[in-house]
């Protein structure tokens, strides 16, 4: 498991608070989650859906992306339209979703059932076909405004469905399960696929000719409605996960690592194509031989208008992995991630600049004290140091080659470095030397929070609290009462600090540290960042997404946006409604007016 950090902010007196919090993204744009499934009526019109009820939509060929409001949390795993206004997702929980003005507004069906639907098809307005989850199969001939429950025949999952007309459909799931109808669902004979890959995806063009595929790179192919299905050679070896033919000859596949694959010969061969990503690929849908778009992890949208000869990726901002962040108003931030990345904002996030910082190393903690002056640690005792708002990045001697994790200054002469093997390096020349301390542990050491030039803590594996009040020159060893790892450490004023980590653990002290306390957790997700801004107000970010603020010292933790299933590594706050956190493939959110409970 890789450890991140978060890092402290100054004391900022509250504001009330009166709005509910909102958290939007600010990289990638338009958004980082997980997409899963593409639909296009026509060419320029189409709509995608993803991970937490992620919906987006574009009018003119995927130039822009629109986020819109799903109204639904869970994940969502296939969309069809079957004209630019009218359309229907599903999701996990039976979640079935339908609009009727293009996805300005999706309002909620009843589906029946409490399994997860993996794949929707409709042949026109009123008919369609949901399956999902242990062989289910639901019908409505009513636009979904009722759902009716098929047998299928099976408890496997079926991954996807696809119908020519409103009689004749094929689903196909795990173990190689095909199954067809030919009399609206009535009945769902199973076929024999010769396979025992899970498969994922199906597009059938007539209701003789169709295609599917699935795990390892299998791609089967029927002419005659499923009576026979034969295997084709993909020439890959990567799970494929969609796949769409505009007639019986031309069809792409997509799948894991960025895989797409190309036939204009009804699969005879199948062709690689350069993606120009390595992101897993989802979905695919071609409204004609050569326009086409597919959609993947980290919010990936590619688009082709000459039959992939070339993709354009349709997402802006950078997709690699952030671990940490830090404001010093709000307007001017700073994040670095993995392979040296270091991104700058000074419009509060409008716009992120991406920074030369002169290392391949992963960046895993920064911490400004002004505008201008900011140190950056990481991966085999990285250290870097600008003095120019990071115009320019300069690489500063630390003595070790571990790695290190968290770091913090108080001013611009004074900071501290923590990481792997207990190692401790501290500075008061604003870098020009770095000196290692005595930490009595070797313990990995992930976070670190100085309140003044003398007084801050530390925190690592097997429940490590360090605490210092001599700037370093003796660290004693603090009771946590766990053995949980501790990744993140908050100290809003030498009494007041806030520690976060695996299993959601939360302590707190109000004594400077003597006294660590156990707080109750709203979650049971590994807790990577934390960041007070005073005493009382502060938030916790973790895994999958997970968000907690409180505003009362930890009393209550109140878990906020869904916004993301992505992992957050690290938060910074410049006020108690203001702030930003960082994590997995490139995501930033902020969030304006950040009341909590």
């Amino acid at each position: 498991m890789v450890l991140f950090c978060a890092c402290s902010k100054n004391s900022v007196s509250p504001q009330p608070l009166s709005n509910p919090p909102e958290w939007y993204w600010q990289n990638p744009l338009p958004q980082g989650n997980r997409l899963r499934s593409v639909s296009f009526a026509e060419a320029n019109t189409g709509t995608a859906v993803g991970d937490c009820g992620t919906v987006l939509r574009t009018t003119d060929g995927g130039e822009t992306w629109v986020k819109k409001k799903s109204g639904t949390s869970n994940s969502l795993y296939s969309v069809s339209f079957t004209s630019a206004n009218m359309g229907t997702a599903v999701g996990n929980s039976g979640t079935i979703l339908r609009t009727t003005d293009g996805g300005a507004t999706w309002s909620k069906k009843t589906s029946g059932t409490g399994n997860d639907l993996r794949s929707i098809s409709f042949t026109d307005a009123l008919t369609g076909t949901a399956v999902g989850s242990s062989g289910t199969i639901l019908s409505t001939t009513t636009s979904g405004s009722m759902w009716v429950s098929q047998a299928s025949g099976t408890v496997n999952w079926l991954l996807g469905v696809c119908f020519t007309d409103a009689d004749t459909g094929t689903a196909v799931g795990d173990r190689g399960t095909i199954l067809r109808t030919s009399d609206r669902g009535t009945t769902w004979p199973s076929q024999t696929s010769g396979t025992v890959s899970d498969l994922r995806g199906v597009s059938f063009t007539d209701a003789s000719t169709g295609t599917a595929v699935g795990d390892g790179g299998t791609i089967l192919r029927t002419t005659n409605g499923g009576a026979t299905w034969v295997s084709q050679t993909s020439g890959t070896s990567n799970d494929l996960n969609g796949v769409s033919f505009t007639d019986a000859s031309v069809g792409t596949a997509v799948g894991d690592g960025g895989t797409i694959l190309r036939t204009t010969n009804g699969g005879a061969t199948w062709v690689g194509q350069t993606s120009g990503t390595s992101n897993d690929l989802h979905g695919v849908s071609f409204t004609d031989a050569s326009t086409g778009t597919a959609v993947g992890d980290g919010g990936t949208i590619l688009r082709t208008t000459d039959g992939g000869d070339t993709w354009v990726t349709q997402t802006s901002g950078s997709s690699n992995d952030l671990y940490g962040v830090s404001f010093t108003d709000e307007s001017t931030g700073t994040a670095v991630g993995n392979g040296g990345t270091i991104l700058r904002t000074t419009n509060g996030g409008a716009i992120w600049v991406s920074q030369t910082s002169g290392t391949s190393n992963d960046l895993r903690c920064v911490s400004f004290t002004d505008a201008s002056t900011g140190t950056a640690v990481g991966n085999s005792g990285t250290i870097l140091r600008t003095t120019n708002g990071g115009a320019t990045w300069v690489s500063q001697t630390s003595g070790t080659s571990d790695d290190l994790h968290g770091v913090s200054f108080t001013d611009a002469s004074t900071g501290a470095a923590v990481g792997d093997a207990g190692t401790i390096l501290r500075t008061t020349d604003g870098g020009d030397t770095w000196v290692r301390q005595t930490s009595g542990t070797s313990n990995q050491l992930f976070g670190v929070s100085f309140t003044d030039a003398n007084v801050g803590a530390a925190v690592g594996i097997y429940g490590t609290i360090l605490k210092t009040s001599s700037g370093g020159v003796t660290w004693v060893r603090q009771t946590s009462g766990t053995s949980n790892r501790l990744s993140g450490i908050s100290f809003a004023d030498a009494n007041s600090g806030i520690v976060v980590g695996g299993g959601g653990i939360i302590l707190r002290t109000t004594d400077g540290g003597r006294t660590w306390v156990r707080q109750t957790i709203a979650t049971g997700y590994y807790l990577y960042g934390v960041s007070f801004t005073d005493a009382n107000t502060g938030t916790a970010v973790g895994e999958n997404g997970t968000i907690l603020r409180t505003t009362n010292g930890g009393q209550k933790w109140v878990k906020q946006t869904n916004e993301t299933s992505n992992h957050l590594y690290g938060t910074s706050f410049i006020g108690p409604d203001e702030g930003s956190v960082v994590g997995m493939n490139g995501t930033i959110l902020r969030v304006t007016n950040g009341e909590g409970g």
